[in-house]
C-alpha cells in the first residue's frame, strides 16, 4: 500500500482513504469521492462496486481495460450537501495512458446517503 494518499499526497494513506477502504463510512460525499478516486488508482474494484448505488452499479467493472493507464492527480472543485441525503461533488481527475499527454476528466457526481453510507449514483461530464 502507498505511504501517501492518492487523493491528497500531503496526507498519509493510512489516515485518509485506507480507513474507508477498510470499511469505515465516509463522513461526506466528498470523502467518499476521494476514496473512490484512490480506489481507481489502487485497483480496488470491489470497493468501487460496494460504494456504487445499487440502482446504477454496473454488472462488471474492469479496471484493466486500458493498458498503461496511470492516474496522476485529483482536484476537487466543489462539494454541496443538499441536506436531504443527496450531495454533489465536482472534480477534475488527471490521468495518462502510456506516453500520451495527460487527460483531464471533469465530472459532476451525484451521491445519495443510504442506511448511513454515502453511495455514488452517477455523474455528468460538463462542457
Amino acid at each position: 500500500m502507498p505511504s501517501v494518499c492518492p487523493c491528497n499526497p500531503s496526507v498519509a494513506y493510512a489516515s485518509c482513504c485506507q480507513l474507508l477502504h477498510r470499511g469505515a463510512p465516509a463522513a461526506t460525499a466528498e470523502a467518499l469521492m476521494r476514496s473512490r478516486y484512490s480506489a481507481y488508482v489502487l485497483g480496488l474494484a470491489d470497493y468501487l462496486k460496494a460504494t456504487w448505488h445499487p440502482d446504477t452499479v454496473p454488472a462488471a467493472l474492469d479496471l484493466e481495460d486500458t493498458p498503461g493507464l496511470r492516474w496522476i492527480g485529483l482536484d476537487v472543485k466543489r462539494h454541496a450537501d443538499f441536506g436531504d441525503g443527496n450531495a454533489m461533488v465536482e472534480f477534475v481527475a488527471r490521468y495518462k495512458v502510456g506516453g500520451e499527454p495527460a487527460v483531464r476528466m471533469h465530472e459532476v457526481s451525484r451521491f445519495e446517503r443510504v442506511d448511513g453510507y454515502w453511495l455514488y449514483v452517477d455523474g455528468e461530464f460538463p462542457g
